[in-house]
This record gives C-alpha cells, sequence and structure tokens, in this order.
C-alpha cells in the first residue's frame, strides 16, 4: 500500500492487544517513510504509552503520553471544536487556519517529541488536536465525522501517500 490509516476505533488497551504483532508491521513501515496516519484511538498508539484499560506502551512513533482528560472538564469531549491549524502541516493544505472537527474521546496526548507540529484545540485548557513528526500523522477527531472539511483532511493524506509512492 502507498500509506497505512489506524482507524479510530475502541479505547487504547483493547486496540493495542487487537493490534498484536501487526504493531511491529506498522512501526517498521512508518519508520521506514510510509506515510502514517491515526484517527483517534489510533492517534493515540503513535505515542510511548496510555494508561487507558491499565498501562500499555503505544508504537512509540512520536514521544509522548496518552493521559485522561481532567475530571474538571466534560468526559466525553464529544462534539465540534476549533483546531488551530498551523502552517506546514500537509494534513491541513487548503484549510483555513481554524476549523472545526468532530471529536470523541475521553483521554488526550500529552505530546513531549521536540520533533512534533502540533495542531491545537481548546476544551477548557489547550489540547493537543492533531500532530505531525515526518510521514506520521495523527489527529485525536474523527475527520470522517467532519464533513467537507474532514474530507479533505483525508483527501490530503491520500495526496501525501502518492506522492511518496513516486520517489
Amino acid at each position: 500500500s502507498d500509506g497505512i490509516i489506524l482507524p479510530g476505533v475502541a479505547a487504547f488497551g483493547y486496540a493495542i492487544q487487537a493490534l498484536g504483532s501487526i504493531a511491529q508491521v506498522v512501526r517498521q513501515a512508518a519508520l521506514k517513510g510510509k506515510p502514517l496516519l491515526g484517527i483517534c484511538v489510533g492517534y493515540q498508539l503513535l505515542f510511548d504509552h496510555s494508561c487507558e484499560l491499565g498501562d500499555h506502551d503505544g508504537l512509540g512513533l512520536i514521544q509522548g503520553q496518552v493521559v485522561p482528560i481532567p475530571k474538571d472538564l466534560t468526559v466525553p469531549h464529544m462534539g465540534w471544536n476549533v483546531v488551530h491549524l498551523p502552517q506546514g502541516m500537509g494534513l491541513f493544505d487548503g484549510l483555513r487556519t481554524e476549523e472545526h472537527f468532530y471529536f470523541a474521546h475521553s483521554f488526550h496526548a500529552r505530546i513531549e517529541d521536540p520533533q512534533a507540529r502540533i495542531a491545537l484545540t481548546e476544551y477548557g485548557r489547550p489540547m493537543a488536536a492533531a500532530v505531525q513528526k515526518g510521514n506520521i500523522y495523527g489527529v485525536q477527531f474523527h475527520p470522517e465525522k467532519s464533513g467537507p472539511v474532514g474530507m479533505r483532511v483525508l483527501w490530503n493524506f491520500e495526496a501525501l501517500c502518492r506522492r511518496v509512492a513516486k520517489c
């Protein structure tokens, strides 16, 4: 394939167990330059560790931890939120600097990787909504539920995959 998508289904502990030995195949492909897009829990799997449904190691592709949304906020974070999109993140080509996306999650990533570019949303405090580190992309929101703007994100990933495949 020209790229890999880790979909956003289930909780971290379940998802990493279900991925099983395929996790190393995905990790090695990404480290060799194949574009990888994680969506929701697929995004969370990109990081080092999560405590959702027990203590679990992630793919370790981006330095960071997946932690619960603070209890002083409404959990789960469900609904539309504005995401502040920095320039230079290929997933967001052709979009405005702020767009609305649909979220549904109870855990979020604390990104610690100095090489990662981060898009933020405000949910009682700033939270990472998307990340890019080279050919590795992740979105906490659900592009497939975010209307035309979300479809643009998916089309942009397809275009990135085609560009890499031509090289």
